[in-house]
C-alpha cells in the first residue's frame, strides 16, 4: 500500500519549511527510521526521517522548494506495488497531463506567492555554473546567501569539487582595480589641517547584515516572550564545593567522551527539584495552566547567527553519565546545523549556562510556551563567611560559589514557589551524591 510523507511540523510556531535536499532519491529504497529529506526550519537544517519503509516512489516536491505543514512531499510504496495517482493529482491536478509535469503541477500547487518570491531570491543567492548547478553543502548555500557571496565564484574542497562551510568562510572576494582618473581631472590639494585638529573625512558608512532565519526567529520569540510574558526574576547562591569535588572523582573514571560538565550535574538537579514542584514544568493556556507529565530539560547551546535548545528528555529518569553523552551529540549536532526535529523541540523547562564565559551573574529571557528558564554563571571562588560554631567564632574563609537565577512567568508562579524551588535545588547541588545514587 502506497504511503504519503507529509512536511512535518517541526515546532509549534512553525508554518513552513524550505525542502533543502532529497537524502534518498526515487526509486531507491528507503527503511523505516532513515533519513529521508533535510528541511530547513526558521531554527536550524532538521534531518526528517521516515516514518515508513518501501521504495521512495516519487518526490512530489523539488529541492528548494519552500512548503506549507502538513503538505504531501514524497509517495513511498512497497516493492514492485505500482503507482496510479499522486495525492496532488487526487485533488485534481492531474487532468490527463503528463506524468513528467506532475512534480511542477505539485510544486506549484503547494507554493503561495510569498514562498515563490523566497524561492527566486534563493535562486539568486546560488548561481548556476556553466557546467551545472554549483555543488554545496546546505550550510554553505545557507551561509553564502547571508553573506551575499556567489558560490559560482567559490573553489570548493570537498569531495567532487563540492563547496563546503570552509570554503565560505575563508572566501576573500577579488579586489577591483581603482579606477584610472580622466586625463582633464585637475589636481586638487587638500587643506591643510590646524595643528592640534585631526583632517576631517567623510562618514564612513556602517555595513548592513541581513538577519539569518535563526536570528529571526530568534527576534520574534523574544519580543513575543518580553510583551507577553509578565517575567520575575530570583537569584540564590549555591555551595559547590561537594560538587566539584565529586565531578572530579567521577571524571577520573571515565573516558573522554563521557565526563560530566557541571551543567550536567544542573541539568540532573533541576529534573529532580521539577518533580517537586510541577507548576514550574508547565505552560500557561488561556484560562488554565497545563502541567507536563514529562520532565524534558531544554539546554541552550550557542550556535552560529543565534541560540539553539537541545532537549534533554525524561532527564529526571536519565543517569549523569546518560545525560552527559545525550547532551553532549546533540550540542555537537546543533554546532553543525544538522539536528533531529525531536533534538530541539518539546523542551518544558530551561537551563541557560554562561558560566564558561566566567558569567557571574544574568537572567534570562522565558523560552514560549515554557513557564520558567534558569539562568546559570560561573563557579567561582570567593570570600565567604564561616558562622560561629560552639566556641569558634566565626571565620573568613575561601568558598566555592555559583549564582543562579530564575525567570518565572508571573501567571503560572509567585515569588515564594520560585524561592522554594531554588531552596530545594540547593538540597540536590550541594548534596550531589544523591544525583548518583
Amino acid at each position: 500500500m502506497a504511503e504519503t510523507v507529509i512536511m512535518p511540523k517541526l515546532g509549534f510556531d512553525m508554518a513552513e519549511g524550505t525542502l533543502v535536499r532529497w537524502v534518498i532519491g526515487e526509486g531507491q529504497p528507503v527503511a523505516k527510521g532513515a533519513v529521508l529529506a533535510e528541511i530547513e526550519t526558521d531554527k536550524a537544517t532538521v534531518e526528517v526521517e521516515s516514518n515508513f519503509a518501501g521504495i521512495v516512489a516519487k518526490h512530489l516536491v523539488a529541492e528548494k522548494d519552500v512548503v506549507p505543514v502538513n503538505t504531501p512531499i514524497a509517495i513511498i510504496t512497497q516493492p514492485g506495488e505500482a503507482l496510479v495517482k499522486t495525492p496532488l493529482e487526487d485533488a485534481g491536478g492531474g487532468g490527463g497531463k503528463p506524468e513528467a509535469s506532475h512534480k511542477e503541477q505539485g510544486s506549484r500547487a503547494v507554493q503561495t506567492e510569498a514562498a515563490q518570491k523566497q524561492e527566486i531570491s534563493s535562486q539568486a543567492a546560488a548561481p548556476v555554473k556553466a557546467g551545472g548547478p554549483v555543488k554545496a553543502s546546505p550550510i554553505a548555500r545557507r551561509l553564502a546567501s547571508e553573506k551575499g557571496i556567489d558560490l559560482s565564484a567559490i573553489n570548493g574542497s570537498g569531495p567532487g569539487g563540492r563547496v563546503v562551510r570552509r570554503d565560505v568562510e575563508s572566501y576573500q572576494p577579488p579586489q577591483a582595480a581603482p579606477a584610472a582618473a580622466p586625463a582633464s581631472t585637475l589636481a586638487v590639494t587638500p587643506p591643510r589641517a590646524e595643528p592640534g585638529l585631526a583632517p576631517a573625512t567623510a562618514a564612513q558608512p556602517g555595513v548592513e547584515r541581513p538577519l539569518s532565519k535563526l536570528r529571526n526567529a530568534i527576534a520574534r520569540r523574544m519580543v513575543e516572550a518580553k510583551q507577553q510574558t509578565p517575567h520575575f526574576y530570583i537569584t540564590r547562591d549555591y555551595d559547590m564545593a561537594a560538587l566539584m569535588a565529586l565531578r572530579k572523582q567521577l571524571n577520573g573514571l571515565l573516558p573522554e567522551n563521557e565526563k560530566i560538565s557541571v551543567n550536567d550535574f544542573i541539568v540532573k538537579a533541576v529534573a529532580m527539584t521539577l518533580k517537586q514542584f510541577p507548576n514550574l514544568n508547565a505552560s500557561f493556556a488561556g484560562s488554565q495552566i497545563l502541567q507536563h507529565a514529562h520532565i524534558n530539560i531544554g539546554v541552550a547551546v550557542a550556535v552560529e547567527n543565534g541560540l539553539l535548545t537541545v532537549v534533554c528528555r525524561d532527564a529526571d529518569q536519565q543517569g549523569l553519565r546518560q545525560i552527559a553523552v545525550e547532551v553532549k551529540n546533540m550540542a555537537g549536532k546543533a554546532r553543525e546545523g544538522k539536528v533531529r526535529p525531536e533534538d530541539i523541540e518539546g523542551s518544558t523547562f530551561s537551563i541557560s549556562n554562561l558560566g564558561m564565559y566566567e558569567v557571574e551573574q544574568f537572567a534570562a529571557i522565558i523560552n514560549p510556551p515554557e513557564a520558567a528558564i534558569l539562568a546559570v554563571g560561573a563557579v567561582q571562588e570567593v570570600p565567604v563567611v564561616r558562622k560561629a560554631s560552639g566556641e569558634s567564632p566565626a571565620q573568613l574563609v575561601i568558598g566555592t560559589r555559583m549564582k543562579a537565577t530564575i525567570s518565572v512567568d508571573h501567571r503560572v508562579s509567585d515569588g515564594a514557589e520560585a524561592a522554594q524551588f531554588l531552596q530545594a535545588l540547593a538540597g540536590w547541588l550541594e548534596n550531589p551524591l544523591k544525583l548518583v545514587l
